[in-house]
C-alpha cells in the first residue's frame, strides 16, 4: 500500500517536472544535428528551419554537420544525447528508412527516436534522353521489353534513392534492366543528356533545367500526385501503377522519451511555418515541397518508407554490410 503510494507520488512529480519543463523550453541553445557537409540541399534546408525556430522561440537554434557512415554517426549521437529538447536530428530518408536494410546499426530509427515533423519532401521523376521514342511509361516499357540486349539505367550511387526508386519501378513493370552506378546524381545525369544511357530516375529539381532545356523529356513522376513544377507531366501511380510513391523527407526528430509537449511545441511552429509563403519559398528554392505534417503522420510515414526501402533493397540484391 505504502509503495504504491509513493509510486504514485513519484508519478504524478516526474509528470509536474515534464510539464514544468516543456513550459520554460528551450531556455538555452539547441542543437539541430545534420547528418550531411554544409552547403547540400538538406544543409540548406535544415537552416532555414533552424533561423525561423529561432525567431518564434526568441532562442538559438544551431545547426551542427556531423558527416560519416551514411548518416549513421549524426543519428547515434542524436540517439544517445538526453531527451530534453536541446538536441534535435534533421532526419533524412536515407539514413533513417534507407540504410537499416542495407548496414548494422548501433541504434533503431524507429525505437530510438521521437518523430516531430517532416519539414519538406522531394519527388524524382523518370527521365529518358530526348532522343529516346518512347513518349509514356506503356510505351517505355514495351519498348525495354522489345530490346534483344538488356538495357541499362543510370543511377547515383547504389543503393540511393534514384538506384532504389527504379528497382520498384522495374519490379512493378516486370522489367529486367541493369543498373550502372555513378558517384552523384549530376554525373548520372550528364551521361543520359549525352546518350550514353537512354533512362534514369531523378530528383526533380535537377531534372527540371534540363527537361527546359530540351536535353531530357519527362515521363513520370514518383510522387502520388503531380507535382506544380510540371504540372503536364502524369504521376507513374496514374501511368498504370497505383499506390507507387516514392519521396524522400526532410524533417526533425528528437530522441526517444522526449517530453511530447516539447514535440508538439515544434511541429506547431513547423505546422506554421509551410503555411508561410516567404518559409515556404526558401524551401521551394532547394528543390523542396512543403509538407509540415505532425508527430504521429510522421511516425506513420517512417514505419512506411521503411518496409518500402527494404523491399527495394531486396530486388536489388544489396546486402547488409
Amino acid at each position: 500500500m505504502l509503495l504504491g503510494k509513493l509510486f504514485a507520488i513519484a508519478l504524478t512529480f516526474a509528470c509536474v517536472s515534464f510539464g514544468a519543463e516543456a513550459q520554460t523550453w528551450p531556455s538555452r541553445t539547441v542543437k539541430i544535428v545534420v547528418p550531411y557537409a554544409a552547403g547540400g540541399n538538406s544543409d540548406v534546408m535544415a537552416r532555414v528551419v533552424a533561423q525561423r525556430l529561432t525567431e518564434a522561440f526568441d532562442q538559438t537554434f544551431v545547426v551542427e554537420n556531423r558527416v560519416g557512415a551514411n548518416g549513421a554517426l549524426a543519428s547515434d549521437m542524436v540517439a544517445r544525447s538526453p531527451a530534453d529538447g536541446y538536441t534535435l536530428l534533421w532526419a533524412v530518408t536515407p539514413p533513417m528508412t534507407i540504410s537499416p536494410a542495407m548496414a548494422k546499426l548501433n541504434h533503431d530509427p524507429i525505437k530510438d527516436f521521437a518523430p516531430i515533423s517532416a519539414v519538406a519532401i522531394n519527388g524524382f521523376v523518370l527521365v529518358v534522353h530526348k532522343d529516346f521514342p518512347p513518349k509514356t511509361v506503356a510505351e517505355f516499357i514495351a519498348h525495354v521489353k522489345a530490346q534483344k540486349d538488356k538495357m541499362a539505367y543510370a543511377e547515383g550511387t547504389a543503393g540511393s534513392v534514384t538506384h532504389l526508386a527504379m528497382a520498384l519501378f522495374t519490379k512493378r513493370a516486370g522489367l529486367d534492366m541493369t543498373n550502372v552506378s555513378y558517384r552523384g546524381n549530376a554525373p548520372a545525369m550528364n551521361d543520359v543528356i549525352a546518350g550514353h544511357l537512354k533512362t534514369m530516375f531523378s530528383n526533380m529539381s535537377d531534372a527540371l533545367p534540363h527537361a527546359a532545356s530540351g536535353a531530357i523529356r519527362l515521363l513520370a513522376v514518383s510522387t502520388d500526385n503531380r507535382q506544380p513544377q510540371a504540372p503536364n507531366v502524369p504521376t507513374v501511380a496514374e501511368s498504370g501503377f497505383p499506390g507507387f510513391n516514392v519521396v524522400t523527407w526532410n524533417g526533425l526528430v528528437a530522441p526517444a522519451s522526449t517530453p511530447r509537449a516539447i514535440v508538439d511545441k515544434v511541429a506547431g511552429e513547423i505546422g506554421r511555418a509551410v503555411k508561410d509563403p516567404q518559409f515556404a519559398g526558401r524551401l521551394k528554392a532547394a528543390g523542396a515541397d512543403p509538407l509540415g505534417n505532425t508527430p504521429d503522420e510522421f511516425a506513420a510515414m517512417i514505419k512506411a518508407d521503411t518496409a518500402t526501402w527494404a523491399d527495394a533493397v531486396a530486388v536489388t540484391g544489396l546486402k547488409t554490410q
